[in-house]
């Protein structure tokens, strides 16, 4: 192993931030200074602590490491081309260039050895926080006495933007809540924003606000690296407490005009500036993307430290196995994300003519019956638990210092929910899904949307899905999030139309890789007769025939989700008293049904039938590519209000004759 000299060390330092200039200032875009102030700590952090492997980025034991202050990209940029991992000088050399794998902000599973997207400050903190409740359960579940196969730590770089955001106070007050001693965040605290000096905006007193947390915290000279090293192990040894690291650092450091300013927050340098701060670090001025080999030596010692690391965790695995078979199995099943065989063989089944059951509780159901059998499953609620029915009756709630169980009380945090949810799922190993009201999917939007763009397999549970919440009036009666839930790319969105479509949307939730919306009903609604319908299977589909025209051709087809097909059927049946000939196509997922093949989809709404309604308790936005420049929607084109649902329906003009009469005058 090298001998590390101060100086040795100052070189391997310099290496991070002269990368970090000369890739940004080729960009001609990006953020220099908060790598180049940072480099100390991420260099103390990643070569003497982060326990970690190069040349497997998916060792499953490895430390998380989450570069929350994600517009510092170069910083972890530059430390996974110097440590190994598959990331290429010249890839630093196209940094935020088309198709590189170096864009502005990390991307998970586009450059190896980033364990989450950043970018929108805060959303990284909840993802440690995530990352580090799941190792914490997952240790409760799989660890016998000798055999710590899950012990790892969560680390993160946090900005003065991440603890501004709302999303940090609500994951910290978890975090701090549960007792999450294995999480780790520095903070880089070098008094500058985008705007000028943080104290334009920010008086906060962070130590006191994070011991008001229950935290863990500490104050270093984010320059003195020893200093770092050993607030770090003492942050290692606080087992009952996060901890949180104030490291006062200098923005641009080195940089003779920059330093300390907001002109080195999100912008190049500029040639003469890099110049001048490469001879103020001693480096050759002219030099661009140098790497001294011996700097980088000390850098490639990870590749070894991380080999032999995984090797002795495989030894232990190996131990484990012959011990715990059983146990052993299980965990590579659930850390490879395979279902239990025959997990579906237990879900309930819903009869006509039973007792109209909501949705919400028919998904209430469906978790007791999966609950059981895929031990991986564990869920939460934005303290709506009985209003959500997300707790199954046999979940033990997680409680501080007690990670046995499978139930989260989040609080009344969807934003920190949806974050630390979608840590959980990065992790590996559990499946989360979370509960709150509909109207509330705003408050964890931008969570929702990061998770869309990973591809996570998060599932949401919105109950209270549409005006028919009643009496609670227009604050939590959604009219616009459906249409705004189904904006977003690679979010599958699913409103059932009745109990058995609820088990179904379940089964895709489960199935999936990638992030489902549930969307369901506080009202209770008919269970539909299956045996005169289509199948609930058909829901896999996205839009299906429910009940076609009795003879033949139809002569209008009326489309509709959730709540409101039953609506349909009703106004069906009034049409074929008139003679009118109506096709009740049930659409629960627009985006299932955009990924049938274009044959069916025509099948299901030919292009020659134009004369389409379209009923939903929602606004139209979006409905227009299925109903065409021909057809009636029926929906909401203002809020709410506030009265028992039945009379909503009938004031709003959700009723089986609206329906009847606006397919007639399409016909007329």
């Amino acid at each position: 192993m090298q001998k590390l000299t101060p100086e040795l060390e100052e070189l391997c330092v310099n290496t991070i931030r002269t990368l970090t200039m000369d890739a940004v200032q080729k960009a001609n875009s990006g953020h220099p200074g908060m790598p180049m102030g940072m480099a100390d700590v991420a260099f103390v952090l990643w070569t003497r602590f982060l326990r970690h492997n190069p040349r497997n980025p998916k060792w499953v034991n490895r430390d998380r490491f989450v570069l929350s202050a994600g517009h510092g990209s170069m910083l972890l940029y530059s430390l996974l081309y110097l440590t190994g991992y598959d990331l290429s000088l010249e890839e630093i050399k196209r940094f935020r260039q088309w198709e590189s794998k170096t864009p502005g902000h990390p991307e998970y599973g586009l450059t190896p050895g980033v364990e989450t997207t950043t970018g929108p400050l805060g959303q990284g903190f909840a993802n440690g926080v995530g990352m580090a409740l799941a190792e914490r359960m997952l240790a409760a579940r799989f660890n016998r006495p000798g055999f710590e196969i899950v012990n790892h730590y969560t680390y993160a770089i946090v900005s003065d933007g991440d603890l501004m955001e709302g999303i940090s106070h609500e994951a910290a007050a978890l975090a701090g809540h549960l007792g999450l001693g294995k999480l780790i965040y520095l903070y880089d605290d070098n008094g500058i924003s985008i705007d000028g000096p943080t104290s334009l905006t920010y008086s906060d007193d962070v130590a006191k606000r994070f011991e008001a947390y229950h935290w863990h915290v500490q104050k270093v000279d984010g320059h003195d690296r020893q200093a770092v090293a050993e607030a770090i192990r003492a942050a290692q040894a606080e087992t009952q407490r996060p901890s949180i690291i104030i490291c006062r650092t200098h923005i641009a450091y080195g940089s003779p005009n920059k330093q300390d300013t907001a002109a080195s927050h999100g912008a190049p340098l500029g040639e003469e500036e890099v110049r001048l701060t490469k001879r103020n670090l001693g480096w050759p001025e002219d030099a661009q993307f140098l790497v001294p080999e011996e700097a980088l030596a000390v850098f490639r010692q990870a590749i070894e430290e991380g080999a032999q690391r995984e090797q002795e965790w495989n030894e232990l695995f190996s131990r484990y196995k012959t011990e715990y078979p059983d146990l052993a199995a299980e965990f590579e099943r659930v850390m490879a994300g395979r279902l239990p065989e025959r997990w579906e063989d237990q879900l309930p089944v819903f009869k006509a003519g039973d007792p109209d059951i909501a949705t919400r509780a028919a998904s209430g159901a469906t978790l007791n019956a999966l609950v059981p059998v895929i031990p991986e499953l564990i869920g939460g609620s934005g303290d709506l638990t009985p209003s959500n029915n997300t707790r199954a009756k046999d979940m033990e709630e997680v409680k501080p210092g007690d990670f046995s169980g499978r139930y989260i009380h989040f609080g009344v945090r969807e934003h920190g929910m949806g974050g630390i949810m979608n840590g959980i799922a990065l992790h590996g190993g559990l499946i989360p899904y979370g509960g709150t009201f509909l109207v509330f999917s705003d408050y964890m939007r931008p969570s929702i949307r990061v998770a869309a763009m990973m591809g996570v397999h998060v599932i949401y549970v919105f109950t209270h899905d549409s005006i028919f919440v009643g009496e609670d009036g227009p604050t939590h009666q959604p009219v616009e999030h459906l249409a705004a839930l189904r904006a977003i790319p690679n979010l599958v969105v699913i409103r059932p139309a009745d109990a058995n479509e609820t088990v179904e949307a379940w089964k895709v939730a489960l199935t999936r890789s990638g992030p489902v919306a549930l969307a369901l009903t506080r009202q209770k609604l008919p269970i539909l007769d299956r045996s005169q319908l289509a199948p609930a299977s058909e829901l896999h589909k996205g839009a299906y025939v429910l009940a076609d025209a009795a003879n033949g051709r139809p002569d209008v087809i009326l489309i509709a989700t959730g709540s409101e097909v039953a609506l349909a059927l009703q106004a069906r049946d009034l049409l074929a008293v008139d003679g009118i000939q109506a096709r009740v196509v049930n659409m629960p997922s627009w985006e299932l049904f955009e990924e049938q093949p274009q044959s069916y989809r025509e099948e299901v709404l030919p292009p020659d039938i134009t004369r389409r309604v379209a009923i939903e308790a929602a606004v139209r936005q979006g409905w227009d590519r299925y109903i065409g420049p021909e057809g009636i929607f029926i929906g909401l084109d203002r809020f709410g209000a506030s009265a028992p649902y039945k009379v909503l329906a009938e004031k709003f003009g959700f009723t089986p004759e609206r329906v009847a009469e606006a397919a007639r005058s399409l016909l007329r």
